[in-house]
């Protein structure tokens, strides 16, 4: 039976908690231009259903507006709540989730090799991380996949793909850490072991295919709970915890 050799990230809502600051960037960007559009969290958590920061936006005017935007004001506008985002990560307010960085410790000490697939921009990503785990942290991961790395976003698998292809390995070698439906259905579509991880922007959707549903990874003294699935887990997920529950999920 094929051992876990590598754990891919998703970022937005499982590295750190990110959509809250994703949609007041979003506010900031549409007020900078004027427009008197103002996205709130009801609002945010419907348009989470689409993927990628300019395909949100065009969805918002097409389908909530029933207008048409042109490509170089959702351009304009992406890059104004990018900038605006990546100074709220520049300014440490968005610290890791739970656990996070001391499961990607944990692994790096294992060698078992890290990657992250996600649909954010890659500014947005390498701005958490440093901001988060150091500049040199960028180099701990193998493969960074981000935004327009592959032409389709979540939820479909592409950007999983992507990176088994460039890490040279197979679905069942790997285990995908998510967050959300569209981020669950990418991974385990292609048959990746996928362990959710639910916040309150996602914790109202649907996990089927999931090893495991928790509310957080946990730490000592921060007990996880399991939220759907069935499995026997310690008090908080280590990388020995995801060894074995990679291995339960393989031989059923």
């Amino acid at each position: 039976m094929t051992g876990l050799k590598a754990i891919i990230f998703d970022v937005d809502g499982t590295l750190a908690n990110t959509e809250e600051a994703h949609r007041q960037a979003f506010n900031y960007a549409f007020q900078q231009q004027g427009l008197d559009w103002d996205w709130s969290v009801e609002l945010y958590t419907k348009l989470l259903k689409v993927t990628g920061g300019k395909e949100r936006i065009r969805h918002y005017v097409e389908d909530f507006l029933n207008d048409k935007i042109e490509q170089d004001l959702v351009v304009k506008l992406h890059e104004a709540k990018n900038a605006r985002y990546q100074a709220m990560a520049l300014e440490g307010l968005l610290p890791l989730r739970v656990g996070i960085a001391r499961i990607i410790d944990e692994a790096r000490k294992a060698n078992i090799r890290i990657a992250i697939a996600t649909t954010t921009s890659p500014g947005n990503v390498s701005n958490l991380v440093k901001a988060t785990m150091g500049e040199e942290a960028l180099d701990w991961f193998e493969v960074i996949a981000a935004a327009d790395v592959v032409p389709i976003k979540k939820p479909k698998p592409d950007v999983y793909e992507y990176v088994l292809d460039k890490m040279d390995l197979k679905a069942e070698e790997c285990i995908a850490l998510e967050d959300s439906y569209n981020g669950v259905v990418a991974a385990t579509c292609i048959n990746i072991p996928t362990l959710i991880t639910v916040n309150n922007y996602t914790e109202h959707e649907t996990f089927d295919g999931a090893m495991l549903v928790l509310d957080q990874l946990g730490d000592p003294g921060n007990a996880c709970k399991i939220i759907s699935g069935e499995a026997t887990i310690p008090e908080y997920i280590n990388v020995d915890a995801l060894k074995e529950l990679h291995r339960e999920f393989l031989t059923k």
